[in-house]
């Protein structure tokens, strides 16, 4: 049984992470969150230490290091900013890093993080997980038996739609979730280059605090994509039917419908984790990189490569 300890236990995605910790036959034996609305650790284990405050956090988990009781893993749903931060922690208490997406917000910190592990000799494990989703897995196994230098057409819509709170939230601040396309994003971009490869060529053509857009060229494919936290994006026909999210992806017009087990992805990523197969820090490069640069690319003029959402609301 390994010894876990969980940092940003009040999260939204904190549940997926006990749960996982929990039905891999683990044990989480602290969490801390600055936030103490984490009942839900009672449903998994009650009998967990919490903290609210980071250093008394540090000062336990020393001590139980000193004890000979040190962690195997820290778990991190923290704040995207944050990320860096306590992914250095856990190495440096003698623990492996398990770690939501983004792993970080700037590129230059992936060569930092694995100078870390070389001085520690621990890993880190990302949450990378629409790489383990079957429908994704035969998608990619499609592709790469296509003729060489075919490319495929792709839409990618997602719009998750969320109340005034996002914007007042850290969610809404640049600077500490990375911005749209980072904060839902991130691991749709991963997804993108795993199935199709390298990134070729990366357009903006709208970014704003709830939505953006633009075009991605891959190796194997050409993609228009949009995201959106507005409701009012929403399809008039899923809005009519109370439906308050959008996701779609399309392959040469072929719908990929990977909605189902999607929040049972969190226990395989511990499972191939414990078992050494774990997706590790180089393999989140070119997801941040592609994010970093719509972050920050100017506005490209509508064309023929925007997505079709832009264009009915232009």
């Amino acid at each position: 049984m390994n010894r876990f300890a969980l940092v940003g236990a009040a999260g939204y995605i904190a549940p997926r992470h006990m749960k996982a910790i929990r039905d891999t036959g683990n044990d989480l034996v602290a969490a801390m969150d600055v936030n103490d609305s984490v009942g839900i650790l009672d449903s998994h284990f009650p009998e967990a230490q919490f903290f609210t405050e980071f250093e008394q956090f540090d000062a336990f988990v020393e001590t139980e290091r000193r004890a000979g009781r040190g962690l195997d893993y820290v778990s991190i749903a923290s704040p995207n900013y944050l990320h860096d931060a306590h992914m250095r922690f856990a190495l440096r208490c003698g623990a492996d890093a398990i770690c939501e997406k983004p792993l970080v917000l700037d590129p230059g910190d992936i060569d930092g993080l694995q100078e870390v592990e070389r001085a520690t000799g621990k890993r880190i494990h990302t949450i990378l997980q629409l790489r383990l989703h079957p429908a994704i897995r035969d998608l990619r196994d499609r592709v790469a038996a296509m003729p060489a230098g075919r490319k495929t057409e792709v839409d990618l819509t997602y719009i998750t739609s969320r109340g005034n709170w996002y914007l007042k939230s850290w969610k809404g601040v640049t600077g500490k979730s990375g911005g749209i396309a980072t904060n839902i994003g991130v691991h749709f971009y991963d997804m993108l280059h795993f199935v199709y490869g390298a990134l070729q060529e990366n357009i903006v053509h709208l970014n704003t605090p709830t939505k953006a857009a633009g075009y991605l060229e891959y190796e194997r494919a050409r993609v228009r994509w949009f995201l959106s936290l507005d409701v009012n994006d929403v399809p008039a026909e899923e809005r009519a039917a109370g439906r308050r999210t959008f996701r779609a992806v399309t392959a040469d017009g072929e719908n990929v419908e990977f909605s189902e087990g999607f929040t049972e992805l969190h226990t395989r990523i511990y499972e191939e984790v414990l078992a050494g197969r774990g997706f590790g820090v180089e393999e989140n490069r070119v997801a941040i990189e592609t994010v970093a640069h719509i972050r920050d690319a100017p506005i490209a003029r509508h064309g023929d490569l925007v997505h079709p959402f832009v264009r009915e609301k232009a």
